[in-house]
């Protein structure tokens, strides 16, 4: 894939929350996905607790069938210090390497991590999809922040995630009786939308398949990285 830079790394931590607040103003919580979606894309970032290198995986299916297309990866040294509300400023930049990669633009991309349900509306999902200017959904295992109910135990099944009132996301049953999932818009995409992809994109697994094959290729790739064999 081909996108231009969007702003430089070398930044303190202030200055990450100063641009978090200006980037949030460009995201777009419209549905602009094309249809139909034939390709979709996964992604995950794996790395040592307190370690310095991240691997960065992202995973293309077909759609809806789901089947493999293409997997790129990158490992890169970050620097950037651990700060909740920051991830983005850690896990991109190897993200993007990956991205640059990847023979073929995805139609819409599934993130491990959140998109409008962070506390300055700019999760790893929005910054990835403003970078990349292309549609984003946040698939987070855990809230970052918001107020919800539980929704109920079976498969579909969804309550709103609330932040100072306003919905931003919904908390989603993907699979019976297991822990939700809190999906948000990253970019380009409404709540509704988000989760009706989502849904489509699931295999009988908690995760949806593409961030789920994701995960599995960033962790296999962090054990690798490891034992040198990288």
């Amino acid at each position: 894939m081909q996108f231009a830079d969007l702003h430089p790394w070398d930044l303190t931590p202030s200055e990450a929350v100063a641009l978090q607040r200006e980037l949030a103003g460009q995201v777009v919580t419209e549905n602009r996905v094309a249809r139909p979606v034939r390709r979709v894309a996964g992604v995950d970032v794996s790395y040592e607790k307190q370690g310095e290198i991240f691997f960065a995986a992202v995973v293309l299916l077909s759609f809806p069938d789901l089947e493999p297309l293409e997997e790129s990866h990158a490992a890169a040294r970050v620097r950037f210090p651990y700060i909740p509300g920051l991830l983005s400023f850690r896990e991109l930049p190897p993200l993007l390497q990956a991205f640059r990669a990847l023979a073929s633009k995805p139609d819409v991309i599934l993130v491990d991590g959140q998109g409008i349900a962070h506390p300055r509306r700019l999760g790893l999902a929005s910054h990835l999809g403003l970078w990349l200017d292309s549609p984003t959904i946040g698939c987070a295992k855990s809230r970052l922040c918001g107020d919800h109910l539980p929704p109920g135990p079976r498969r579909g099944e969804r309550t709103p995630l609330l932040l100072k009132g306003e919905e931003v996301g919904a908390v989603l049953t993907t699979r019976e009786r297991v822990r939700p999932l809190f999906i948000s818009p990253g970019h380009h995409v409404d709540i509704d939308s988000a989760v009706e992809l989502v849904l489509a994109c699931g295999r009988g697994y908690r995760l949806p398949e593409p961030t789920r094959l994701a995960h599995l290729l960033s962790n296999r790739l962090r054990r690798e990285g490891k034992a040198g064999t990288l």
